[in-house]
């Protein structure tokens, strides 16, 4: 029989499994908030915007498609770091104020090695998709997954355009060439140069470095030890500021090596205004991959830049932003496979992936190894050419043939 205690008992009951559903579909309906640690001021901020806005554009895209993650919608939340010490307040506030589940970044390997160390003492997924040093995976920190380029990378591809492009067009054997290498002496310009060496040497060919801070302000003593090499080659890394001044330095020391190869950056509109078209006419680009590369080797390439023109209303500023956008995507996919947002989950999916090479826009495809290292993700070799670059190496990425080596 049903009383009327019975009645208000089973009224409440209901009430309250109401209530419980409800709070649950709200939870589930919050964002996963993913937090972006980049410069956002200062000299790397145009830099470090792009990045994050193609973070931002992958996100918008899961957002739409799927719903987001784990049936969240991804939120990216910014957080401004210029500097290591930066970085690593970033993380805190990001965590602590924000209410960031996931870390992900960067464009300064040091802002990067600072800001994984501070996420892991929260217990959170640092996910790396544009620092390059080789000591962020060599640190071996469980929370840290790489799905971009690493320092190895640029090493080999540099040396693979030395021999291929180079000595071949300056008809030299590479026991007949001389390379001079000019880095900045952090992580990110120490460990590319390490590689560089290492690789030319075991080729055959004469090496030469050089090394400065990418804060430097007069770079001259570096040009002037380059040119009294008088190398076949001058191969110089480092951020965009202190390649620019190098760059400078050598047309007006007249500095003028048969061929000029710059690796990380050098290929944007600022170093276009800063030197001129006719100076950079055939300088060559040891780059992230463009969205000008063949889409037999970057599927999608193409729909990713119609897909910026229409957010943003004009072409990528720099190469970086479509590994960005293809480094979150990786992140994804992991977090989707692990059904989780905890990092050993992230790492444990991470580790299954195995997707071949032109899997992503990129050409990228996903294979992490023990150290989390993305094995699938290779740099491209552009060249200046009448007043822009173009992917000219590997051959399957061309959108054009090399031109101007040895250079006039």
């Amino acid at each position: 029989m049903l009383t009327r205690r019975t009645f208000a008992a089973m009224a409440a009951s209901a009430t309250a499994m109401t209530a419980v559903g409800t709070f649950g579909r709200a939870r589930a309906a919050e964002p996963l908030k993913i937090g972006a640690v980049n410069p956002y001021s200062g000299g790397m901020a145009l830099y470090g915007d792009e990045v994050t806005r193609c973070y931002e554009l992958a996100a918008k895209q899961i957002n739409a498609a799927k719903g987001g993650l784990l049936g969240r919608p991804v939120e990216i939340v910014r957080g401004n770091a210029t500097s290591a010490q930066e970085g690593i307040a970033a993380v805190e506030q990001l965590i602590g104020r924000d209410g960031v589940e996931i870390l992900m970044g960067t464009y300064a390997s040091s802002i990067s090695n600072a800001a994984s160390e501070a996420a892991l003492n929260y217990g959170k997924l640092y996910w790396e998709t544009n620092a390059v040093a080789s000591n962020l995976t060599e640190r071996g920190l469980p929370n840290f997954i790489r799905a971009g380029l690493a320092a190895d990378d640029f090493g080999r591809r540099s040396v693979e355009g030395a021999l291929e492009l180079v000595a071949k067009r300056l008809d030299k054997a590479p026991s007949e060439m001389s390379v001079w290498l000019e880095h900045e002496d952090s992580a990110y310009g120490t460990s590319i140069a390490e590689a560089q060496k290492r690789l030319l040497e075991e080729a055959g060919v004469t090496v030469g470095v050089g090394a400065h801070s990418f804060k430097s302000i007069d770079v001259t003593d570096s040009i002037l030890r380059a040119k009294s090499a008088a190398p076949d080659l001058w191969i110089s890394t480092g951020y965009v500021g202190d390649t620019n001044l190098l760059l400078r330095a050598a047309r007006d020391q007249g500095f003028a090596p048969p061929a000029i190869m710059s690796v990380g950056v050098g290929d944007t509109a600022e170093t276009l205004d800063a030197l001129g078209a006719e100076y950079l006419e055939g300088v060559l680009l040891v780059s992230f991959p463009r969205a000008d590369i063949s889409e037999d080797y970057g599927p999608g390439s193409d729909a990713f830049l119609e897909l910026y023109r229409a957010e943003f209303g004009r072409d990528p500023v720099a190469p970086q932003g479509m590994a960005a956008f293809v480094g979150a995507k990786i992140l994804f996919e992991a977090v989707e496979a692990a059904g989780s947002v905890e990092f050993d989950a992230v790492a444990e999916a991470a580790k299954a992936m195995d997707k071949p090479f032109g899997s992503y826009e990129t050409g990228y495809g996903a294979r992490f190894d023990d150290t989390l290292q993305n094995t699938r993700a290779v740099p491209i070799i552009a060249q200046w050419q009448g007043g822009e670059v173009k992917a000219v190496y590997p051959p399957e990425a061309a959108s054009s043939d090399v031109v101007n080596l040895p250079r006039a």
